[in-house]
């Protein structure tokens, strides 16, 4: 009879130590990092990736010898889930959930893992951009944006198969030019109305993409409502440095930090320096002591923080954590 597998079989996170008697031995970077991952956690501090579906991470983060790409994206959270707290899924930006893929994030990690989602850009874009994936729709006004009946319907019921897994919805809002008639103001008003409609069940954050909608106005806005300001590294924002120096930056019982983009660094220009994300190719230390920052000033307010790192930051987002990590064992963070 063949000896069914079991969770541990499957997914183991070690390697074949040549010359030993059948035992094995972590993988360095867990080693490194694992116990301490595990301590930020426990106070609240929860680092985390963009998205998780890497093969560059293979060594590092991933051991197992999967038998396609096919099941290495099916299957690898498991694996990843077993180091990480938490991992932003940015998938859900370009479609709606489905409920039994929030089902299969739900099955395959642990009780004490949180899964945030950038919420589908049909919610938040104004504007469609001329872009091959928009179809017909390219270039036009969208109907639906801030549309509240189908955020609940479409975004919010299938969730509900996360369950406590669930950690923060975040509303991205891309780039608002001169040409949508959009201005710091209405945007501060239309978004005050959405969020005053929301089930206040969830964790929500709102990251935007327009340095000068960073107002004072717009921060009282989202703590009247228990919403995060996303701390964002991105092309045109200030730097997550930057930000954590504002007065009243952190709105909620809990922060969000996205280290996406350095500043003045397009997407594109990212991919192209760093794919296929294996080692950090490209240090960014002010990106670093941002995180840092971050942690230092939740911990001091008694805040949940979720700190995702991108592949595009550095060029490898495990990596970043590492060194961020390093830091933060250097010095007493009360001091940073």
């Amino acid at each position: 009879m063949t000896k069914r597998k079991t969770r541990s079989d499957t997914l183991p996170l070690f390697t074949d130590e040549p010359g030993t008697t059948g035992e094995r031995a972590p993988l360095p970077y867990i080693t490194a990092n694992a116990e301490r991952l595990r301590r930020w956690a426990s106070r609240g501090i929860r680092f985390g990736t963009s998205s998780w579906k890497y093969p560059g991470w293979k060594g590092l983060v991933y051991s197992r010898e999967y038998p396609s790409r096919k099941a290495f994206d099916q299957e690898c959270l498991a694996e990843y889930a077993r180091l990480f707290p938490t991992v932003c899924a940015d998938f859900a930006l370009y479609d709606f959930p489905d409920p039994e893929k929030m089902k299969i994030l739900h099955d395959q990690t642990g009780d004490d893992f949180t899964v945030s989602l950038k919420v589908t850009d049909r919610i938040t874009i104004k504007r469609y951009p001329n872009l091959p994936r928009h179809g017909k729709f390219a270039g036009t006004e969208n109907p639906d944006f801030l549309n509240l009946e189908l955020f609940e319907d479409a975004f919010l019921i299938p969730l509900e198969e996360l369950k406590s897994k669930c950690g923060v919805i975040i509303f991205e809002f891309s780039t608002f030019y001169p040409a949508s008639g959009m201005t710091a103001d209405r945007f501060a008003s239309l978004l005050d109305d959405f969020l005053g409609h929301l089930p206040a069940r969830y964790h929500y954050a709102v990251e935007i993409r327009n340095s000068e909608f960073l107002t004072e106005e717009y921060l009282a806005m989202l703590r009247s409502h228990g919403v995060a300001h996303t701390l964002n590294n991105w092309t045109r924002m200030p730097s997550i440095l930057e930000q954590t120096r504002i007065a009243g930056v952190l709105t909620a019982g809990f922060s969000v930090a996205r280290a996406l983009l350095k500043p003045g660094r397009t997407y594109q220009e990212a991919v192209d320096t760093f794919s296929p994300y294996e080692e950090i190719r490209e240090e960014n230390p002010e990106l670093r002591l941002g995180l840092v920052d971050a942690v230092r000033m939740c911990l001091k307010e008694g805040k949940t923080l979720y700190a995702y790192v991108n592949n595009r930051a550095e060029g490898n987002s495990p990596k970043t954590i590492e060194a961020i990590l390093d830091i933060l064992d250097r010095y007493p963070v009360e001091k940073l």
